[in-house]
């Protein structure tokens, strides 16, 4: 059910090595996704001082997901990243709603990102086991997803600690694999 069945359908051509870039801001659970997605152990993260890299391979496929830290002193190095990307993913903190608007700016600017151009872009509204979690549907509004007309996007509801969603999202990763806009 993770990984491995994922990567089992992607149609394409073996070996082709997919690059997906998985951004967001700090604490937004990009790590904790990253692990999930991997089966690994999720119960002691820390924040992300430059960047994890996973990379699973799978009857000819190779999945390479780039993890890169939030921090505001970080993301100007997020751009040393955006070069042959396959699949943007923003993860955000669907929980934190005093950073809606800082996150909004931040996809704004990736979106605008000439090496994203046509990147289809995958949106986690992460954290949905909190109670205070604001509804896809909302974030997707107050964001204007339905403005973007330059690639295929989707925003997925998850909760990286539970699992739930994640699958979903990573499903939509893969029929899209192949859908960058040139």
């Amino acid at each position: 059910m993770g990984l491995l069945s994922i990567l089992r359908k992607l149609k394409s051509t073996p070996d082709q090595e997919v690059r997906i870039l998985l951004l967001g801001l700090d604490n937004a659970g990009k790590t904790t996704l990253l692990k999930q997605l991997a089966s690994e152990d999720i119960s002691h993260i820390t924040p992300t001082q430059g960047f994890n890299i996973k990379s699973v391979q799978s009857q000819g496929f190779k999945l390479n997901v780039w993890d890169i830290g939030g921090q505001r002193k970080i993301r100007p190095y997020w751009r040393n990243y955006f070069e042959n990307t396959d699949i943007l993913i923003y993860v955000i903190d669907s929980a934190d709603r005093k950073r809606f608007e800082e996150t909004g700016q931040e996809l704004a600017e990736l979106l605008d990102e000439e090496k994203l151009s046509g990147v289809p872009v995958l949106i986690f509204a992460n954290k949905q086991d909190l109670l205070t979690a604001a509804p896809a549907s909302e974030i997707a509004e107050g964001l204007n997803l339905h403005t973007i007309r330059d690639r295929v996007w989707q925003i997925q509801s998850c909760s990286a600690l539970s699992g739930e969603g994640v699958q979903d999202g990573m499903n939509w990763v893969c029929k899209n694999v192949n859908a960058k806009k040139k």
